[in-house]
């Protein structure tokens, strides 16, 4: 096996007197996905820089120089420096900069300070600005969805359960159950947020820092909202990059139940809905084709931000308290997580925005069997007891489909066999929207609560009234 000589720059390695085998530094770097971290590390670096200055550690011209000096690792980490370097991680990479920079008293930045609670915090950072960016999308997908239930709040289509037409429903009303899963994501994201905003830094290595301190200076300067209160949980705990890809993987899985769902009525057998060319491909062989694959795309998504989130409670079980180096995997779940997600969002969101409804195509799939329910009601109205008159209407339908008519067609004479109230309630079912609008209840089909609920959604997903 090759060895690789430790002349670079390390954090560790006084008490080896040997090389590292080639094949474990492999192993061992992380570079390539951590790097990303380095806006983070710089920022907690500047901060513990400007904590050591209290305590003693530093005099001001030391503070000013780090400082300076990691503005100026900063740039060169902008400009695309570390494509070529070879350290072990993002905090080797900066630290060994920090000493291109200014030198000597760039060993004096880690005083009390340790890889194991500069991570956990940079890490912290680092999601607590990824679910804002997460937030936004979703918001920008609900936005979406409201937009396109304003348009369609007078379409009528059949409403589905099991896959089989059930009660006619407005248009909007179904983009809106898709919506509301959005806004309870966004609940949720918050959530992870709060978790997420407490500062391990000062922890060392697990039980504390050797250096007096001041941790809540350095929770004010770094934006956190608490202080940890373990330092051996808070150096190994990644519960809040568990529930981050939690929900993810919720709000994936959200995603793609509206992907599947426009992806059934693009087809053209229902033909509820035409995407966007913008958001189609074609096929290879098949010249007529004009595959949603977007939608497609949107489902399988979410099938690999699920599968990171395994990985991570994979690796998180069985882990001791305080830090291993199993956690070094967190990061690649985690960052793939939030990349496919932010991939995803943009173009659901597109194609949502961009579809269009066919009115013709809903309205010709509803069937006057879609009004059974309302038959019921009817005879219950009259004081027949539901279970009866469940059965009844039953009787009826099973009537209309010996004869091959529709529900509201059975003969006056056949209908009054099965029940004398059965005519009557027939002759006053009225229209679609007369059977939605007898919806009226709170979270309803009618048009009343669906403006409620537009309203609602419009405030929480940001967009303007009216």
């Amino acid at each position: 096996m090759g060895l690789v000589k430790m002349s670079g720059h390390l954090l560790w390695g006084g008490r080896f007197r040997s090389s590292t085998e080639e094949a474990f530094a492999k192993l061992n770097e992380s570079l390539s996905v951590d790097f990303r971290l380095w806006p983070y590390d710089l920022r907690s670096a500047k901060a513990w820089a400007t904590v050591l200055a209290r305590c003693g550690v530093l005099d001001a011209s030391e503070e000013r120089l780090l400082h300076q000096g990691l503005e100026d690792v900063g740039r060169r980490l902008e400009s695309g420096e570390w494509d070529a370097a070879d350290d072990e991680d993002v905090h080797t990479l900066v630290e060994r900069l920090l000493y291109d920079q200014i030198g000597e008293p760039a060993g004096k930045l880690n005083t009390g300070r340790s890889r194991n609670d500069q991570v956990a915090t940079d890490l912290r950072l680092w999601c607590l600005d990824a679910v804002q960016s997460v937030d936004a999308e979703v918001a920008a997908l609900g936005q979406a969805l409201v937009m396109q239930a304003r348009q369609g709040i007078d379409l009528v289509l059949p409403g589905y359960t099991h896959g089989q037409r059930a009660q006619p429903v407005r248009w909007a009303y179904v983009l809106l159950a898709h919506a509301w899963p959005l806004a309870r994501d966004r609940a949720r994201l918050k959530d992870v947020a709060d978790r997420a905003s407490e500062l391990p830094l000062g922890c060392g290595a697990l039980a504390g820092s050797g250096i007096a301190v001041d941790r809540e200076l350095l929770r004010e300067s770094l934006g956190f909202r608490r202080l940890s209160p373990n330092g051996l949980d808070a150096t190994g705990a990644r519960d809040f990059v568990a529930e981050f890809l939690f929900v993810l993987a919720l709000a994936s899985t959200d995603v793609s139940r509206l992907g599947a769902e426009l992806l059934t009525y693009a087809s053209a057998e229902y033909g509820f809905v035409r995407l966007s060319e913008g958001y189609c491909s074609g096929s290879s062989l098949l010249p007529q084709k004009r595959n949603p694959d977007v939608l497609e795309l949107t489902r399988a998504k979410s099938a690999r931000v699920l599968g990171d989130l395994v990985g991570v409670l994979t690796v998180m079980r069985g882990l001791p308290a305080g830090y291993s180096k199993d956690l070094q995997e967190d990061k690649g779940f985690l960052f793939d997580a939030v990349d496919a997600f932010l991939l995803t969002l943009p173009a659901i969101r597109g194609a949502v925005a961009e579809m269009t409804a066919d009115s013709g195509r809903m309205e010709a799939a509803l069937d006057h069997t879609l009004l059974a329910t309302d038959l019921a009601d009817r005879l219950v109205s009259a004081g027949v007891p539901f279970r009866e008159a469940h059965g009844l209407v039953g009787n009826l339908v099973q009537a209309a489909e010996t004869l091959g008519r529709p529900l509201t067609d059975v003969p006056v004479e056949t209908a009054s066999t099965i029940h004398p109230e059965l005519p009557r309630a027939i002759a006053s079912l009225g229209t679609w929207v007369d059977s939605i609008e007898r919806r009226a209840t709170a979270g309803g089909s009618s048009r009343e609560s669906v403006e409620v609920q537009i309203d609602h959604l419009s405030r929480e997903f940001g967009l303007p009234a009216g």
